[in-house]
């Protein structure tokens, strides 16, 4: 059975609240690793500017910031992506991209930006 009219504005809500959501995660995770520098983010209790033994450290800490904010800004597109197929396309959004099937809105409901079915 096609989303009616009511599922549709709880889903555009339930976008605009996740959007709004993840775009402050990554704003904050933006901002505060702008803010801090190299000596902070390591914890470097050392007055040395470079202390060899912190360098897989802060490799591997600046990595996870990298991978987090990445994860999140794909998170981004595809929330902004599903809020245009609801806008531009309200009769198709809902369907699964590869089968044409309706994604069941408990689905939906969940993860309102899925476009694939669970299967």
């Amino acid at each position: 059975m096609p989303l009616s009219e009511a599922q549709r504005r709880h889903l555009e809500t339930r976008l605009r609240v996740e959007r709004a959501r993840a775009q402050t995660l990554l704003d904050r995770s933006l901002a505060e690793w702008a803010a801090s520098d190299e000596q902070e983010r390591a914890g470097d209790l050392s007055t040395r500017p470079f202390h060899p033994a912190d360098l897989g450290t802060d490799t591997i800490d600046d990595e996870v910031e990298v991978s987090n904010a990445t994860r999140i800004s794909r998170e981004l597109a595809e929330i902004d992506a599903a809020l245009a197929r609801l806008i531009e396309t309200p009769d198709r959004f809902g369907r699964c991209a590869d089968s044409g099937r309706e994604i069941p809105f408990e689905r939906l409901d969940i993860v309102p930006w899925a476009h694939r079915c669970p299967e």
